[in-house]
């Protein structure tokens, strides 16, 4: 096993391993009556219910009927849609990078599905050429599937383009599944909103959006960046400047408000990830938010 997955391991096991699995075994479990799935728990009977679900010892000892109820394991099937395009390769802050961010946040949503003895499969891509990776449901495939994203991911590399990728998969994928959208995008074109919509109509659809590196912070006062896209020096100057950093932080927070209220018109719940720290309880946020959004 490689470092990708025994990193991502490490640090749910410290922060937010069982608060998270258990979000996910409420997510996922379906109650069935019937016989020969795994007991669950006991209820009142009902007219109607099956007689060989009576429970009759548990029966005699309450003095009312009680029936046995079953939980139904459903296996589902996680696709990891990351965008891999060359702003990946970009810093997110003076120590991370996109594309080790990326790659974490694809590790812990398909681990914590890993775990539940779901399938996990990948889609990735760029402005020149999108791909994809089988379903199966061992670490040993998730690892690979991570090392996959992490070597498409390189500066000189072909451009984003996530209205390309989401095509491809709307194109490609005709299996309804769990569809977690990993992205730098800051903002949705009509195109890929429309691609959406039509995703939605098959698909259940997360976002995360990776962070990008803030040029006027002060503690990237003294480095060298260089736009990666453009392939151009970022001017030092930028950095010494408080009111255009108050001008910028105000710019993107209004960003991730459009984007947000965008992708909640087409019920798509979201999540910025910033950070390695806070990228558990992002994802912890996302499943809870989309719990809640698929009862309504």
């Amino acid at each position: 096993m490689t470092a990708h997955l025994t990193r991502i391991k490490s640090r749910l096991s410290v922060h937010a391993h069982r608060k998270v699995r258990g979000l996910l075994d409420g997510e996922y479990a379906a109650i069935h009556v019937g016989r020969g799935i795994d007991f669950n728990d006991l209820r009142e009977y009902v007219r109607g219910d099956d007689v060989k679900d009576i429970d009759w010892k548990a029966s005699a000892r309450s003095r009312q009927l009680l029936i046995k109820r079953y939980v139904a394991e459903r296996k589902h099937t996680v696709l990891l849609c990351v965008s891999t395009g060359r702003s990946m390769a970009a810093m997110n802050d003076a120590a991370v990078s996109k594309r080790e961010l990326a790659v974490f946040v694809a590790g812990v949503m398909g681990y914590l599905a890993v775990q539940h003895g779901d399938l996990v499969g990948l889609a990735h891509g760029d402005a020149v050429r999108q791909s994809a990776r089988p379903s199966e449901g061992s670490e040993l495939h998730l690892e690979r599937l991570l090392g996959t994203v992490h070597d498409a991911i390189a500066p000189d590399g072909p451009a984003s383009d996530l209205t390309a990728l989401l095509r491809y998969v709307a194109r490609t994928v005709r299996r309804r599944t769990i569809l977690v959208v990993i992205s730098d995008e800051i903002t949705l074109p009509e195109a890929s909103v429309d691609v959406l919509r039509r995703l939605t109509a098959q698909h259940e659809v997360l976002f995360l959006t990776i962070g990008d590196l803030d040029p006027t912070m002060p503690a990237v006062a003294d480095r060298r960046l260089v736009d990666v896209d453009a392939g151009a020096e970022v001017p030092g100057w930028l950095r010494h400047d408080r009111e255009l950093r108050d001008q910028y932080a105000t710019l993107v927070g209004s960003q991730e408000q459009q984007l947000r209220r965008r992708l909640e018109q087409l019920g798509v719940v979201h999540e910025r990830v910033r950070d390695t720290e806070s990228a558990i309880s992002a994802v912890y946020r996302l499943l809870e938010r989309h719990r809640h959004a698929r009862r309504r």
